[in-house]
This record gives structure tokens, C-alpha cells and sequence, in this order.
């Protein structure tokens, strides 16, 4: 088996890994909605919580589906097309990450460390 094959194949199971980040993650963060229902639980934190566990596992999702588009495109298909092609996918995935880090924790990325540091009300 060559190089190229071999990291064909790599980009391709980080891909897949991508893919079930985001459905074992949906899928656990419906359970945790469900048992926090049965125990009683408020609904609207409940559901809080499952957007934001749901949120994560698609970050988490999507930053291994751009380390796989890396793989592929830089390794195995290096050409000009390929690369543009690239660009776009992160452009787009980079957006959807931040769009979703603003809505899980309600400010913008470049603004967080200032909110930790913050002391208590």
C-alpha cells in the first residue's frame, strides 16, 4: 500500500469520525434531555442543556470533518482546484463553528477570556 493510499484512506476515517461525533453526541445529549424530564427537572434548562450539548457535538464534528478535508486535499490531491475548494470548506465551517460558539455561550469567541476573568456578580 503506498503513502497516498494510506492517507486517502486516514482522511476518510476522520471523516466518518467526524460524522459520528455529531450523531453519538445528538444521541447522548437526547438522553440527558430525557432523563433530566423524567427526574424532574425544569423544561426549559432541560432543553437548555440539550442545545448545548448538542451545539458541542457538532463543533467538536465539525472541526474533525475540516482536519479530514486538510488530509484529503493537502495530501492527496494537491492541485489548485482542490485547494479553492478547501478554502470555501473551511470559510463555511469556520462560520458555522462561530456562529454556533456565539449561540452556545452568548458572546463572540475573541471575547471569552475577558468574561472568565471577570469576577462573580
Amino acid at each position: 500500500m503506498d503513502v497516498e493510499r494510506l492517507i486517502g484512506w486516514t482522511g476518510v476515517a476522520v471523516d466518518v469520525a467526524g460524522v459520528a461525533v455529531m450523531v453519538a453526541g445528538a444521541a447522548v445529549a437526547m438522553a440527558l434531555y430525557a432523563r433530566a424530564l423524567v427526574s424532574g427537572a425544569p423544561r426549559e434548562d432541560a432543553y437548555r442543556r440539550l442545545r448545548e450539548n448538542v451545539g458541542r457535538a457538532i463543533l467538536l464534528g465539525l472541526e474533525l470533518l475540516v482536519a479530514a478535508d486538510i488530509i484529503e486535499t493537502v495530501a492527496v490531491h494537491p492541485d489548485l482546484n482542490s485547494v479553492a475548494v478547501l478554502g470555501g470548506l473551511v470559510i463555511i465551517r469556520t462560520f458555522l463553528s462561530v456562529a454556533l460558539a456565539v449561540e452556545l455561550e452568548g458572546t463572540w469567541p475573541w471575547r471569552r477570556a475577558g468574561k472568565r476573568t471577570a469576577p462573580p456578580p
